[in-house]
């Protein structure tokens, strides 16, 4: 039972019982009555201002808590006239005051984290309390190449990718890299906050391609111009003495010299091979930002056919082009894309000892080129190597031609991979 109602029932019940008293006492003394009947006005009006003053602040209070209740901060007390509860309205007031600026702050402050977590260059994964993924911003699926769809309100653990397999091996508070096709790394690290009491964790995926590119790039760089000053300072004068000898006829007029001719023409030889391969390794480090302009992909990979199928026939090779001879435009520099193209199907060329095929596919609405080969295919071990600088699986391959493609496509913002799909079948995508 309300305060209100108790009180409204205990006044009735008090000034009815002063009623009958009095008529039973005083009903033969007609004076006496009376005044006992002004006495019970007074205290119903007083009882009636006592109500005003305090009840009905009490009950306003009441409502104010409701509205608490409800999160309603915007609701208001209007002082009573009663100064011990009017000091109550005036702390109520305050406190709605207080209540109402730190909602709207934290509402700011949600707001704010909300647009920095969505606006963010790092993938930012947050998981529920049952590791299920409640929130992914634009950047994450990019990296995962996934859909909203595919990915909200499904338990990470039911998640089949390989960046987030490596996650769910994270501990809370641990990072890790981890090179995704061969091509592209990325920092993984793993963390929680406490939300009502309880942990909930967040993922974050950053993509280091660029600044380990960077870092590589500048370490081999400095190794590269060393090599080939110290080279170029010995080949030169070593070729010009090998030159000058064997200029002198009088040496070389006997045949019991004829040896010795013939292995300072193949000294001069190889000096000249050394020479042509410490240029394609600077070659490398000097590589021009791309000059772009729009480009026919498919009149570009007719060239390389061309220029390559004498190699490949050579191995009993053969190509299945399965593009259209409908062009495909896109914005490149035509001589950096064509010294990517030739590089990949050298590649695929050479990965397949004899008699087998080289294909290429281009899926025009995804965008993407893919070129496969039936060769020896890729262990695990090479594919987390293939893009690294003078790593080659080839007995005397020099380990840059997938560094140039790497910094090629790069350089244009072409994402790329290069796995094997399935057993001895290797594909190297390109993404326009």
């Amino acid at each position: 039972m309300r305060t209100r109602t108790k009180y409204i029932l205990f006044v009735v019940i008090l000034h009815l019982t002063a009623l009958l008293l009095t008529y039973f006492i005083f009903r033969d003394n007609k004076l006496l009555f009376l005044a006992a009947e002004v006495l019970i006005l007074i205290s119903v009006i007083l009882s009636w201002q006592f109500f005003k003053q305090l009840v009905r602040p009490l009950m306003m209070l009441s409502q104010g808590a409701e509205a608490m209740k409800d999160r309603d901060f915007t609701v208001k007390l209007v002082p009573s006239g009663n100064y011990e509860v009017d000091q109550l309205i005036n702390i109520y007031n305050q406190m709605m005051d207080e209540l109402r600026t730190e909602r709207t702050r934290q509402e700011q402050q949600h707001l704010f984290l909300e647009k920095l977590i969505q606006t963010s260059p790092t993938g930012i994964i947050i998981l529920d309390f049952d590791d299920h993924i409640q929130q992914v911003n634009p950047k994450a699926l990019e990296l995962l190449d996934m859909e909203p769809l595919e990915i909200l309100s499904t338990s990470i653990h039911e998640l089949s990718h390989p960046v987030l397999d490596q996650v769910k091996l994270l501990e809370s508070g641990k990072s890790i890299t981890y090179t995704f096709n061969g091509a592209i790394t990325y920092k993984l690290q793993k963390s929680h906050f406490i939300d009502r009491g309880f942990p909930r964790h967040f993922i974050m995926i950053e993509e280091l391609t660029a600044e380990i590119l960077a870092a590589e790039k500048k370490a081999y760089g400095k190794v590269i111009r060393m090599m080939a000053h110290e080279v170029n300072n010995s080949i030169g004068p070593v070729n010009s003495i090998l030159s000058s000898a064997l200029s002198v006829e009088k040496i070389w007029s006997s045949k019991e010299h004829e040896i010795l001719r013939q292995a300072l023409e193949v000294a001069i030889g190889r000096n000249q091979n050394l020479n042509i391969f410490m240029r394609n390794f600077a070659d490398l480090v000097r590589l021009p930002a791309p000059q772009k302009k729009s480009i026919d992909i498919v009149d570009l990979l007719h060239g390389v056919i061309q220029l390559m199928d004498r190699m490949a026939g050579e191995k009993q090779i053969i190509f299945n082009n399965f593009i259209t001879s409908e062009p495909f435009f896109v914005m490149a520099d035509n001589q950096q894309m064509e010294q990517v193209m030739i590089n990949i199907v050298k590649n695929s060329i050479e990965a397949i000892k004899s008699a087998g095929e080289v294909g290429l596919h281009l899926d025009r609405t995804s965008r993407t080129l893919m070129i496969t080969d039936n060769g020896k295919g890729i262990t695990p071990a090479e594919s987390e190597q293939l893009f690294s600088p003078f790593f080659s699986t080839k007995p005397d391959g020099q380990g840059i031609g997938l560094t140039l493609v790497k910094e090629i496509l790069m350089n244009h913002g072409y994402t790329f991979s290069l796995k094997q799909s399935k057993e001895r079948v290797t594909v190297f995508s390109i993404y326009f």
